[in-house]
């Protein structure tokens, strides 16, 4: 009914309000399928920890025992040789719990000019050592990893380069535009308690379209901020603009504190190895810290040895990192989260934020229900949809009949 046949009284909608939901529809109908995969990608990934660990529990668990570990580097040796000389280690993670495996990762990208992620990675993985032992538990293949498959997907549809994280960013930013304009779609002309009931409840026993529309409309509402936290968090990593946008809102500079880079002296020579020394530092200097990581030393002689410790078992946010004398072990340079402004602690909890972890296995739940719930808004939405085609071509079926008559 167009304004100038409304009943006398009776007002139509705003141009305001018209556009508002015509920019709720087509944008939803254009990024609609990209949400729903991204969506459902994000909640298989949530618990991909806990899943892996009972999956593979043979292979990172090991038996504690009351002898002290291998040094790292000898565990470092035993990986390389059971990987092979053709892939080198990338990145190690020792676990300060007895019952924890020793990963080290190889990875190396391939032909960048690659369609798909497949293509473009010549290889992904890990070897798991009993650092006890120095037996290997286990060599995984991350390539074709389940959950690894799903994070690519989730990241950017499979696509190797900028086009899919592209598609899947722009997604993600007219998801933040269809939550935006949704609230402005619920919101109540009237806060009657009527109109409040039907705002926030949804009326289970009401027939499917009226049941679609509530779980569209209030499902939309109570999971329109925690969705917001999950878009944003993940426009982070697609835009660089958007990064640095959030960096300097935290931070309120654009300056970012200044971090030394230290050099190895290339005239000390040690006896052992300097990976192993800093190791043993790191483990008395951080009582707390439930894991440690290295990163593989580049071949200058000059170059650190980079390593830090984490405080938490699982979140990567709360941690500490050094720089190393490779050849002595010697600490040159230590970043704690003293040393980092807002802008760089924030961004530093930004994947901790978005899978939920931040918040525990309660965090992680509540992510999965978020996610699960912004699954499902792009497939009521559509039917919400379709179901006012259908009332709209009978509506003017039967004004046609009655004219005909």
């Amino acid at each position: 009914m167009s304004e100038r046949n409304q009943p006398p009284g009776k007002k139509g909608k705003s141009w305001l309000k018209r556009l508002n939901a015509w920019l709720h529809l087509w944008l939803g109908l254009a990024s609609g399928l990209i949400v729903l995969i991204v969506s459902i990608t994000g909640c298989l990934f949530v618990f991909q920890k806990e899943i892996s660990e009972m999956i593979y529990r043979d292979m990172l668990f090991v038996k504690p025992q009351s002898t002290p570990v291998l040094p790292p580097s000898v565990l470092q040796e035993k990986a390389q040789a059971a990987i092979g000389k053709d892939k080198s280690i990338n990145y190690m993670t020792f676990y300060r719990a007895p019952d924890r495996a020793w990963e080290f990762m190889v990875y190396k990208t391939g032909n960048e000019k690659a369609i798909t992620f497949f293509g473009a990675i010549d290889y992904y993985g890990s070897v798991f050592v009993n650092p006890y032992t120095g037996a290997i538990t286990g060599i995984h293949d991350y390539k074709h990893d389940f959950f690894v498959v799903v994070k690519y997907i989730h990241w950017s549809l499979l696509l190797n380069g900028p086009v899919g994280e592209q598609i899947v960013g722009w997604s993600t930013f007219i998801f933040v535009i269809l939550l935006i304009t949704g609230l402005i779609l619920w919101w109540p002309k009237k806060w009657t308690k009527a109109s409040r009931e039907q705002s926030f409840k949804i009326r289970w026993s009401a027939k499917f379209k009226r049941l679609n529309y509530d779980l569209h409309n209030v499902l939309g509402f109570y999971s329109m901020l925690l969705a917001l936290v999950l878009a944003l968090t993940g426009m982070v990593w697609t835009f660089k603009w958007f990064e640095a946008t959030v960096y300097t809102v935290a931070a309120r500079t654009t300056t970012p504190p200044a971090h030394a880079t230290f050099k190895s002296d290339t005239l000390q020579i040690a006896s052992t190895n300097g990976m192993d020394i800093a190791y043993t530092w790191l483990l008395k200097e951080m009582p707390d810290a439930q894991r440690f990581s290295a990163t593989a030393v580049a071949p200058d002689a000059a170059a650190p040895l980079y390593m830090s410790g984490y405080y938490d078992k699982e979140t990567f946010y709360d941690r500490d990192d050094f720089q190393f004398d490779k050849h002595s072990g010697k600490m040159l340079g230590r970043i704690t989260d003293k040393d980092r402004n807002a802008g760089e602690k924030l961004i530093n909890m930004n994947y901790d934020i978005h899978v939920g972890a931040i918040g525990g296995i309660a965090g992680k739940v509540l992510a999965f229900i978020i996610s699960l719930i912004c699954a499902s808004l792009p497939v009521t939405g559509l039917l919400v949809w379709l179901n006012k085609g259908k009332k709209k071509a009978k509506t003017e079926k039967k004004t046609v009949t009655e004219t005909a008559v």
